[in-house]
């Protein structure tokens, strides 16, 4: 039986709930206000007519949502291999321990006295970020990664300015996160591309040709987007050290380092760490994410405030720091990721941590031995957390990068990250995290080979895919520019 040929069961094509609406159609039995009864909201502020909202019945809306539901994908059904993203399989034990009650109840304007349980594991949290990372001090304000890029970069640019320097500029890898130049910009500073070398890696002259002391500093991920380590950053971090400027660390690919190496021990002067991708938070979905950041001992004073402080016995948020950024955040930061990120390292251990990092690279470098068969491998070296392939052996027969990922959704599985990083050209970008069995690891690269294999023999199936989605190929770049944002009811 062909790929095709699998019945999947009833299939629906789901119309939105503004289609499903029907004049007159209620789901609920609510009663209508007594005449008599006089609102305490005045007249001015009181609608004129109706909201516009779908009139449905209560059977129309648990069918559309459950049908809708079912069309999702997670990684409780299947791997998830988006590269550089680290959708890796979280432990459900940490969700329920968010869950306790003694957390939920809270109130982020409690009284320190009454909220001693929620600080000291925020303070130990923080204790515990700063020695995987090798700082000095962890702030827990950030509300996601680029958010403590953000912060990062603000935190430098208060300690020049406190130095008397206004520099304008800051160095960004052609292999760093896109969202280093989005920070760097929103902090006031101009993204200076610095271009990687023949390997894939930055080298310290690279570096050296552009760093000077109009330079605020470097970004850098490490491992950067193709996955690959790079082994000089301790002679780079010297380069930007010796110009007076600070290396800015993108923690978001540390799940390749933890318990393996300490970026400050690198030469990172402030990085930040992505709980919703490292420590137990599922990944996606609009969040909530978590990007504490940390810092050297030099940049310690400027971290934003509050901060969680231990002073004569009891644990307390303290603002009381001149030189601070002051606040990135309405409150403390996303408390319940930070549990589940607090109950993950006490439940993983520093060997644990360790084993992860080893398990993800080992992954990443079992998929590049099988792949290479079927893709072209742009930078033929051991890689990381993460390998970059791309479709330059499909090419020939006019099959893209995009043919295969909605190929491979006819396998069963959500397609790689594509097109990224910038630097390979159609790039395929897996990234299959510890968390991924050999036996799951073999099913996949048996699928993505076959894909390979029958673009050989018949190139027009693959280009005709997905054949079982539940929608095939979408005008994307349609939808992106003329989006439907409000649907008319008449």
């Amino acid at each position: 039986m062909s790929t095709e040929e699998v019945k999947l069961g009833p299939v629906h094509a789901e119309p939105t709930i503004f289609q499903r609406s029907v004049h007159g159609r209620s789901g609920h039995s609510i009663r209508t206000a007594d005449p008599k009864f006089k609102p305490a909201i005045p007249g001015s502020l009181l609608r004129t007519r109706p909201a516009a909202l779908p009139e449905v019945s209560e059977v129309d809306v648990m069918r559309h949502f459950t049908r809708l539901s079912r069309q999702n994908y997670s990684l409780d059904i299947g791997m998830y291999p988006l590269g550089s993203c680290t959708m890796k399989y979280n432990p459900k034990v940490n969700e329920v321990l968010a869950r306790l009650d003694g957390f939920t109840d809270l109130h982020p304007l409690m009284d320190d006295d009454l909220a001693q349980g929620a600080l000291e594991l925020m303070y130990r949290l923080q204790e515990y970020l700063a020695a995987i990372g090798g700082f000095d001090a962890v702030t827990l304000s950030p509300a996601a990664g680029a958010h403590g890029e953000y912060t990062g970069l603000r935190i430098i640019r208060q300690a020049l300015e406190k130095r008397g320097e206004h520099r304008t500029k800051v160095l960004v890898p052609d292999t760093a996160h896109g969202t280093n130049p989005a920070s760097s910009v929103l902090n006031g500073f101009k993204a200076v591309e610095v271009r990687s070398g023949g390997t894939g890696i930055l080298t310290a002259d690279a570096v050296a040709a552009l760093m000077d002391e109009d330079t605020a500093g470097l970004m850098v991920t490490n491992p950067n987007t193709l996955g690959l380590f790079e082994t000089n950053l301790p002679e780079v971090a010297r380069v930007v050290h010796e110009k007076g400027g600070f290396v800015y660390g993108d923690g978001a690919n540390l799940n390749a380092l933890m318990g393996k190496v300490r970026p400050a021990d690198l030469g990172v002067d402030v990085m930040h760490f992505n709980l919703h991708k490292t420590f137990s938070t599922p990944h996606g979905g609009g969040g909530p994410g978590s990007g504490p950041v940390g810092v050297t001992k030099a940049l310690e004073p400027f971290l934003p405030v509050p901060r969680v402080v231990y002073r004569d016995g009891r644990y307390a948020m303290s603002s009381d720091y001149p030189d601070s950024i002051g606040r990135v955040i309405g409150f403390q930061g996303h408390f319940l990721v930070m549990v589940k990120a607090y109950a993950y390292i006490r439940e993983m251990g520093a060997q644990g941590l360790k084993s992860a990092a080893e398990l993800a690279v080992l992954n990443a470098n079992y998929l590049r031995a099988l792949l290479t068969a079927g893709y072209h491998l742009p930078y033929d070296q051991t890689c990381m957390h993460e390998v970059v392939f791309n479709d330059h052996k499909q090419k020939s027969q006019g099959v893209t990068t995009m043919d295969v990922a909605k190929r491979l959704l006819d396998y069963g599985y959500h397609p790689p990250t594509v097109f990224f990083p910038l630097v390979v050209h159609d790039a395929i970008m897996i990234e299959p995290t510890e968390t991924e069995s050999k036996q799951e690891l073999d099913a996949f690269a048996s699928a993505m080979l076959a894909i390979a294999g029958e673009v050989a023999e018949d190139p027009e199936r693959t280009k005709r895919a997905p054949m079982r989605a539940f929608i095939g190929r979408p005008d994307e770049v349609t939808a992106a520019r003329h989006p439907v944002l409000v649907y008319p009811l008449d």
